[in-house]
C-alpha cells in the first residue's frame, strides 16, 4: 500500500520538528544573572566564581564626560576695566585645573570685553585676562603647553544689550575644549 509509506515520512517530519527544540545551555539558564569569572583554580582559594567587573575605559569615559560636564560653559567674569581673577571665580578657575591635570588636555582661553573703549584697548584688555587665566592655571599645576591664551577683545559679546548687566556678562575669559 502507498499510505504507509506517506504516513511514515509524515511521522518522521514530525519527530524531527520536535526534536529541533534547542535544548538548554549553560548559558540559557544564567541568563538575566551577572557574568562570571572563575578563579585561578588553587585548592581552597579563589576557587568560587565571583562577578566580572565593568571594563575600566568604560567608567574611565563615563568619569571624564561627567567631569567635563562640571566644566563646559563655565566662564571666568571680571570687573571693569579689570584683569585679576575675582575670588567669586576662582572656583571655576580651579574647576579647570582639576579637569585639565586629569586628563591632560589643551584648552583655548579666549578674553572678552564689553563694547566701550577702542578696538585696540580691548584687545589688550581681553588678552591680559586670557594671559591672567592661563597662569592660574599654570599655579594649579597645568602645563603650560596645553594652555592658550588669545583675545577677542570686544568682537564676540556674549550680551548685545548696553545695560550694566550686559557689559557685565561680556567681560569674561571663555574656555574651549577641542
Amino acid at each position: 500500500m502507498k499510505v504507509v509509506p506517506f504516513i511514515v515520512a509524515a511521522s518522521v517530519v514530525l519527530l524531527s520538528a520536535c526534536a529541533s527544540t534547542p535544548s538548554k545551555t549553560p548559558s540559557d539558564t544564567m541568563a538575566g544573572a551577572a557574568p562570571v569569572t572563575a578563579g585561578n583554580g588553587a585548592a581552597g582559594s579563589n576557587n568560587e566564581l565571583k562577578p566580572a567587573q565593568p571594563l575600566p575605559e568604560v567608567d574611565a569615559r563615563a568619569a571624564e564626560a561627567a567631569a567635563f560636564a562640571g566644566v563646559n560653559g563655565k566662564s571666568v567674569y571680571f570687573d571693569f576695566d579689570q584683569s585679576s581673577i575675582r575670588d567669586g571665580d576662582k572656583s571655576t578657575v580651579q574647576a579647570h585645573a582639576n579637569y585639565l591635570n586629569k586628563y591632560k588636555t589643551k584648552v583655548l582661553i579666549q578674553g572678552n570685553t564689553d563694547a566701550r573703549g577702542s578696538r585696540e584697548y580691548n584687545l589688550a584688555l581681553g588678552q591680559r585676562r586670557a594671559e591672567s587665566v592661563k597662569q592660574g592655571l599654570e599655579v594649579l599645576g597645568v602645563k603650560p603647553e596645553q594652555l592658550e591664551a588669545v583675545s577677542l577683545g570686544k568682537e564676540k559679546p556674549r550680551a548685545q544689550g548696553t545695560t550694566e548687566q550686559d557689559y557685565a556678562e561680556n567681560r569674561r575669559a571663555d574656555f574651549v575644549y577641542p
